[in-house]
């Protein structure tokens, strides 16, 4: 069933608020269990009492007015985001041009000076990036085309765009192609996205002198649910023996992460406490969660503090198809 363009089982794509009226519906209890990758699902329970339906449909009344106001707030900021894309691409064009020298030599200050226009340029930009993100993924514009690739070459491209940045702070940054994981059908540019702001996390918590590994490999996974258990006793009949998906991890050499936050950490401008210095808007990561989901996979962190972070995802070897199970 869908609510506002959104299945009632998918508490993890609500907004915070609207998380409270979603368990009740129509003599349905409805809760949300999170496993340890953030995923969410929906269990029925006992039927609500006669005397609470009409609160619950009215419940259900005010999550969709809220999901719609949700829904615009989300394009009124893509619109903005999109109206800033051009004018700030012509700006950082023009302090392009001017570092080029093209027009005229440059004194060592009008250098200093023109470099922070463009490192502060790019920083908006990838922060545009975001909310555009962002509202494709809200409002279901953002649709994955899977064709087969070499996921090794994928990951070598992202980490030559990020090796410049990691030598001028001072972090190594190794990754090893696998030969053992094989091509398959995957988002070749979302997949990149998710690696990317994975070490674009990394490279923002890592202390100089810190160490990035980057590492994909093939995995066996055991897609199990609750809301299936003839399929889970099918396949304990017939155990899986090959691998069916690839995992990618980026782990690092950080301050760590508390485990009280493992799940938060992936929920929509969230920052830790401890963070509050560090730039962006805490969007990188729930933008990673989504991303992963939209392949049917699923992401999680393994950390602890003063031991760094493994973030982790999980892409399937067989593309979804609208019969998908939910992960």
């Amino acid at each position: 069933m869908n609510i506002g363009n959104q299945p009632l089982t998918s508490l993890s794509a609500a907004p915070p608020e609207c998380c409270r009226l979603l368990r009740r519906y129509k003599g349905t209890f409805v809760s949300p269990l999170r496993g340890k990758e953030g995923s969410a699902a929906a269990t029925s329970g006992a039927p609500l009492p006669g005397g609470e339906l009409e609160s619950g449909t009215l419940e259900l009344q005010e999550y969709s007015q809220l999901r719609e106001r949700y829904l615009r707030t989300t394009h009124a900021l893509a619109s903005a985001a999109h109206d800033l894309k051009t004018p700030l691409a012509i700006l950082n064009g023009y302090v392009e041009l001017l570092q080029s020298e093209k027009l005229g030599s440059l004194n060592d200050r009008q250098r200093e000076v023109l470099h922070d226009m463009r490192s502060n340029g790019q920083r908006l930009q990838h922060y545009i990036q975001d909310f555009l993100s962002f509202g494709a993924l809200e409002t279901g514009e953002l649709k994955m085309r899977f064709e087969t690739g070499n996921i090794n070459a994928c990951l070598s491209e992202v980490c030559r765009l990020w090796s410049p940045r990691f030598q001028e702070k001072g972090l190594a940054l190794y990754f090893l192609a696998n030969e053992k994981v094989m091509e398959f059908p995957f988002d070749a540019p979302k997949l990149e996205r998710v690696v990317f702001n994975l070490l674009e996390n990394a490279y923002k918590f890592t202390p100089a002198g810190g160490t990035v590994w980057l590492h994909a490999e093939p995995n066996l996974w055991d897609r199990r649910t609750m809301s299936s258990p003839l399929v889970a006793q099918e396949r304990r009949r017939h155990p899986l023996t090959h691998a069916n998906s690839v995992k990618i991890s980026v782990s690092d050499t950080g301050p760590g992460i508390p485990a009280e936050y493992h799940l938060e950490i992936f929920d929509d401008f969230f920052r830790l406490p401890s963070s509050d210095h560090a730039e962006g808007m805490g969007l990188g990561l729930a933008i990673a969660r989504r991303l992963v989901q939209g392949m049917t996979g699923k992401i999680w962190v393994e950390s602890e503090p003063g031991a760094g972070s493994k973030f982790s995802f999980i892409v399937p070897l067989k593309p979804p198809t609208s019969e998908s199970e939910e992960c």
